[in-house]
């Protein structure tokens, strides 16, 4: 199978995607970065309309951030994952695992690398708390 054909198999755009909310479920800082590295290529992106980052360590310090602010939430997917040519989009939401509220809500894009690791996200926010 080429990459280009592996890049357009359903399964590739799934594991990716598990993989990268396993990166942002991981519940520590050496297993958040183990994650991160899992699911993103070296020199991988992240952005939303808070953050532009670029590379592991970046991407890590987002993640451990978004744990400071939203403690005891995990990110859960909203929908199906639908990708082709090496780029998928997948709806998510921040679910408090005390009452199952979901504060957070957004909708990402990525772009895969060759070897199915994430190259760059563009994320969207689509429901955030009000800030007081």
């Amino acid at each position: 199978m080429t990459d280009a054909e592996q890049n357009n198999s359903s399964s590739t755009y799934e594991t990716a995607v598990a993989r990268y909310f396993a990166a942002w479920n991981a519940a520590d800082g050496d297993a958040v970065r183990k994650a991160v590295a899992d699911a993103w290529s070296e020199g991988g992106t992240y952005t939303d309309p808070l953050v532009d980052v670029a590379g592991h360590e970046g991407i890590a310090a987002v993640i451990e951030g978004a744990h400071a602010q939203f403690p005891g939430f995990v990110f859960r997917p909203l929908g199906a994952v639908d990708g082709h040519h090496g780029i998928a989009r997948f709806g998510w939401e921040l679910v408090s695992e005390a009452d199952g509220s979901a504060p957070v809500a957004g909708f990402d894009v990525i772009e895969l690398a060759g070897d199915g690791r994430v190259r760059a996200v563009h994320g969207f926010l689509d429901r955030v708390p009000a800030q007081n």
